[in-house]
């Protein structure tokens, strides 16, 4: 299910979440869980986040890459 989810999907649980716990809609014998449950969807974000980046990153440099080759004349 956690390789499943989106970075939009563990936002919005993770703000529930915290909704939740600012309201005080979670009992002691929950806090802890949920708490739990939000650090695993921000490791979750933390993940994507990264991923997304190197993403990003790895398609810049070939930009620049490609852009340099075309601008070099032969």
């Amino acid at each position: 299910m956690e390789s499943n989810y989106t970075y939009s999907d563990a936002v919005n649980e993770l703000q529930q979440i915290v909704s939740e716990i600012e309201t005080g809609d979670v009992n002691v014998d929950e806090l802890a869980d949920k708490i739990k449950r939000a650090s695993q969807l921000i490791h979750i974000c933390k993940s994507k986040l990264t991923a997304s980046e190197e993403e990003v990153n790895t398609l810049l440099a070939k930009l620049q890459e490609t852009s340099g080759r075309d601008t070099n004349p032969e």
